[in-house]
């Protein structure tokens, strides 16, 4: 959606090792805001956002306006039903119906060999890696690491909404993800017993307002009691530091 950090910027550089064209659309897609959400002040530099695609060699730039894609007789969209419940969807109902939607028209406008999307939206890319296989879209969806900021945040375009008091309390968020990943590889398969130690965190921080804390298997989302061994599990956490929403992730695979 634009207002593009180095995260964005690594996934540029993986299209350009792996395929022969790289194009990057660009575009705050209303659709996937609420009304009550930051569409209006969501952060937007379309020069800078050229400079550095110009820089990083992207071929093309597609860049829509809101009436090119959503015409005024606009009436079909495209939802997962099952895997947009939970986590983010209880949060933002109507959020990854219009993430879909979006991305199911920039494929058919496209038509990529490959889709490059970052690993800090693991949810995201988990629905539309479902779309892709349940609309049989002939695109590999390929999920490249989160970037991180020196001090361990997720990067992210909101993050410029955080004063310097607020993007040190942000930082409880890779904290805690890494207290979760140390349990797991120390034996604990609980998920109860995992989410209240790092739950405990967010308790003694009153000024972050915790979302949610779940353990999720990394395929389908679905919420386990007992990790299994082997099996490869994200550990997700949202929540508000003023009025700036925030999620981070960590995947982890359960020792053997």
């Amino acid at each position: 959606m634009g207002f593009l950090h180095e995260g964005h910027l690594s996934l540029v550089r993986e299209s350009k090792q792996q395929c022969n064209y790289t194009f990057v659309s660009i575009f705050v897609n209303p659709a996937q805001f609420a009304p009550n959400e930051d569409f209006n002040k969501y952060p937007r530099d379309l020069n800078s956002d050229l400079e550095l695609l110009k820089r990083e060699n992207a071929d093309y730039v597609f860049i829509p306006e809101a009436g090119d894609i959503y015409t005024k007789d606009f009436q079909t969209y495209v939802e997962v039903t099952e895997v947009s419940k939970k986590q983010e969807g209880e949060f933002r109902p109507s959020h990854f119906k219009g993430v879909t939607t979006i991305v199911a028209i920039l494929f058919n406008i496209i038509r990529p060999h490959k889709a490059f999307f970052g690993q800090k939206d693991a949810q995201q890319c988990a629905v539309i890696k479902r779309m892709v296989k349940d609309l049989r879209i002939d695109t590999d969806i390929v999920v490249c690491p989160t970037l991180r900021e020196p001090d361990g945040l997720a990067m992210s375009s909101r993050n410029i909404y955080l004063n310097p008091q607020q993007h040190e309390k942000a930082l409880i968020l890779n904290r805690s993800l890494i207290q979760a990943g140390e349990l797991i590889k120390s034996g604990e398969k609980d998920s109860s017993v995992i989410i209240k130690a790092i739950n405990n965190n967010f308790l003694k921080e009153t000024s972050v307002h915790l979302n949610y804390i779940r353990i999720v298997n990394a395929a389908d989302f679905t919420e386990p009691k007992i990790l299994k061994e082997g099996e490869e599990y994200y550990i997700l956490i949202a929540c508000k530091i003023g009025t700036t929403r925030l999620i981070d992730n960590l995947l982890i695979n359960v020792p053997v």
